[in-house]
Protein backbone atom coordinates (compact mmCIF):
# COMPACT_ATOMS: atom_id res chain seq x y z
CA UNK A 1 0.00 0.00 0.00
CA UNK A 2 2.78 2.46 0.90
CA UNK A 3 4.55 1.67 -2.37
CA UNK A 4 1.38 2.51 -4.33
CA UNK A 5 0.98 5.81 -2.51
CA UNK A 6 4.63 6.66 -3.19
CA UNK A 7 4.21 5.75 -6.87
CA UNK A 8 1.07 7.91 -7.13
CA UNK A 9 2.89 10.79 -5.42
CA UNK A 10 5.69 10.39 -7.93
CA UNK A 11 3.26 10.49 -10.84
CA UNK A 12 1.45 13.54 -9.46
CA UNK A 13 4.81 15.27 -9.11
CA UNK A 14 5.22 15.00 -12.88
CA UNK A 15 2.48 17.55 -13.55
CA UNK A 16 4.40 20.33 -15.33
CA UNK A 17 4.54 23.55 -13.33
CA UNK A 18 4.30 25.46 -16.60
CA UNK A 19 0.88 23.90 -17.11
CA UNK A 20 -0.20 24.96 -13.61
CA UNK A 21 0.67 28.63 -14.13
CA UNK A 22 -0.71 28.62 -17.69
CA UNK A 23 -4.08 27.39 -16.39
CA UNK A 24 -3.92 29.95 -13.55
CA UNK A 25 -3.31 32.74 -16.10
CA UNK A 26 -6.10 31.64 -18.41
CA UNK A 27 -8.64 30.84 -15.69
CA UNK A 28 -8.33 33.96 -13.58
CA UNK A 29 -7.95 36.12 -16.69
CA UNK A 30 -11.25 34.79 -18.06
CA UNK A 31 -13.04 35.57 -14.79
CA UNK A 32 -11.92 39.20 -14.76
CA UNK A 33 -12.39 39.71 -18.51
CA UNK A 34 -15.99 38.45 -18.30
CA UNK A 35 -16.65 40.90 -15.48
CA UNK A 36 -15.10 43.76 -17.46
CA UNK A 37 -17.17 42.93 -20.53
CA UNK A 38 -20.35 42.99 -18.42
CA UNK A 39 -19.38 46.42 -17.09
CA UNK A 40 -18.69 47.63 -20.63
CA UNK A 41 -22.06 46.29 -21.79
CA UNK A 42 -23.82 48.26 -19.05
CA UNK A 43 -21.76 51.42 -19.46
CA UNK A 44 -23.90 53.28 -22.01
CA UNK A 45 -27.17 52.50 -20.24
CA UNK A 46 -25.78 53.73 -16.92
CA UNK A 47 -26.20 50.34 -15.26
CA UNK A 48 -22.49 50.05 -14.47
CA UNK A 49 -22.35 53.41 -12.73
CA UNK A 50 -25.58 52.61 -10.88
CA UNK A 51 -24.00 49.40 -9.54
CA UNK A 52 -21.00 51.40 -8.28
CA UNK A 53 -23.36 53.89 -6.64
CA UNK A 54 -25.10 51.12 -4.73
CA UNK A 55 -23.93 47.49 -4.59
CA UNK A 56 -20.24 48.11 -5.48
CA UNK A 57 -19.90 51.37 -3.50
CA UNK A 58 -16.45 51.94 -2.00
CA UNK A 59 -15.78 54.17 1.00
CA UNK A 60 -12.62 55.70 -0.50
CA UNK A 61 -13.44 56.28 -4.21
CA UNK A 62 -16.41 58.04 -5.79
CA UNK A 63 -18.44 55.81 -8.14
CA UNK A 64 -17.59 58.05 -11.10
CA UNK A 65 -13.93 57.12 -10.62
CA UNK A 66 -14.25 53.57 -9.29
CA UNK A 67 -16.41 52.32 -12.19
CA UNK A 68 -14.07 53.24 -15.06
CA UNK A 69 -10.99 52.19 -13.08
CA UNK A 70 -12.44 48.77 -12.32
CA UNK A 71 -13.68 48.31 -15.87
CA UNK A 72 -10.34 49.40 -17.32
CA UNK A 73 -8.42 46.97 -15.11
CA UNK A 74 -10.80 44.12 -15.92
CA UNK A 75 -10.53 44.76 -19.65
CA UNK A 76 -6.74 45.16 -19.77
CA UNK A 77 -5.08 42.99 -17.11
CA UNK A 78 -6.55 39.71 -18.43
CA UNK A 79 -4.88 40.24 -21.81
CA UNK A 80 -1.54 40.70 -20.09
CA UNK A 81 -2.17 37.42 -18.26
CA UNK A 82 -3.22 35.64 -21.46
CA UNK A 83 -0.02 36.76 -23.17
CA UNK A 84 2.11 36.20 -20.11
CA UNK A 85 3.42 39.76 -20.35
CA UNK A 86 4.09 41.63 -17.13
CA UNK A 87 2.35 38.72 -15.48
CA UNK A 88 3.44 39.38 -11.91
CA UNK A 89 2.35 43.03 -12.11
CA UNK A 90 -1.01 42.25 -13.75
CA UNK A 91 -1.63 39.55 -11.13
CA UNK A 92 -0.67 41.97 -8.35
CA UNK A 93 -3.16 44.56 -9.64
CA UNK A 94 -5.94 41.96 -9.80
CA UNK A 95 -4.97 40.62 -6.36
CA UNK A 96 -5.41 44.15 -4.98
CA UNK A 97 -8.75 44.41 -6.72
CA UNK A 98 -9.78 41.04 -5.26
CA UNK A 99 -8.86 42.24 -1.77
CA UNK A 100 -10.96 45.40 -2.22
CA UNK A 101 -13.91 43.35 -3.47
CA UNK A 102 -13.60 40.93 -0.53
CA UNK A 103 -13.26 43.63 2.13
CA UNK A 104 -15.65 46.31 0.89
CA UNK A 105 -18.08 44.80 -1.63
CA UNK A 106 -18.76 41.12 -0.95
CA UNK A 107 -17.30 40.24 2.47
CA UNK A 108 -19.31 37.00 2.61
CA UNK A 109 -17.79 35.63 -0.61
CA UNK A 110 -14.46 34.49 0.86
CA UNK A 111 -14.72 31.04 -0.73
CA UNK A 112 -14.76 32.55 -4.23
CA UNK A 113 -12.20 35.25 -3.54
CA UNK A 114 -9.81 32.82 -1.86
CA UNK A 115 -9.71 30.73 -5.05
CA UNK A 116 -8.98 33.86 -7.08
CA UNK A 117 -6.30 34.87 -4.58
CA UNK A 118 -4.57 31.48 -4.77
CA UNK A 119 -4.33 31.69 -8.57
CA UNK A 120 -3.10 35.29 -8.42
CA UNK A 121 -0.58 34.61 -5.64
CA UNK A 122 0.75 31.65 -7.63
CA UNK A 123 1.37 34.00 -10.57
CA UNK A 124 2.86 36.72 -8.36
CA UNK A 125 5.27 34.26 -6.75
CA UNK A 126 6.20 32.03 -9.68
CA UNK A 127 5.58 34.19 -12.74
CA UNK A 128 4.10 33.18 -16.07
CA UNK A 129 6.14 30.07 -16.86
CA UNK A 130 7.76 29.11 -20.13
CA UNK A 131 4.61 29.52 -22.26
CA UNK A 132 4.72 33.31 -22.03
CA UNK A 133 6.15 36.50 -23.47
CA UNK A 134 7.78 37.13 -20.09
CA UNK A 135 9.86 33.98 -20.58
CA UNK A 136 10.77 34.93 -24.16
CA UNK A 137 11.90 38.36 -22.97
CA UNK A 138 14.02 36.78 -20.22
CA UNK A 139 15.65 34.48 -22.77
CA UNK A 140 16.39 37.41 -25.07
CA UNK A 141 17.92 39.38 -22.18
CA UNK A 142 19.77 36.31 -20.91
CA UNK A 143 18.13 36.47 -17.48
CA UNK A 144 16.06 33.26 -17.52
CA UNK A 145 16.29 31.56 -14.12
CA UNK A 146 16.17 27.89 -13.14
CA UNK A 147 12.81 26.45 -12.15
CA UNK A 148 11.45 28.17 -8.99
CA UNK A 149 9.28 25.18 -8.06
CA UNK A 150 9.33 21.67 -9.34
CA UNK A 151 9.75 20.68 -12.93
CA UNK A 152 9.14 22.75 -15.96
CA UNK A 153 9.33 26.31 -14.68
CA UNK A 154 11.75 28.83 -15.98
Amino acid sequence: MIARIQRLNGLLGLVPADLVVLLARLGIGAIFLRSGLLKLDGWESGLTLALFESEYRLPFLPPELAAPLAMGAELSMPFLLFLGLGTRYAALALFGMTAVIQIFVYPNAFDTHAVWAVALLCLIKFGAGRFSLDHLLKLKMGTAQPAPFGRGMA
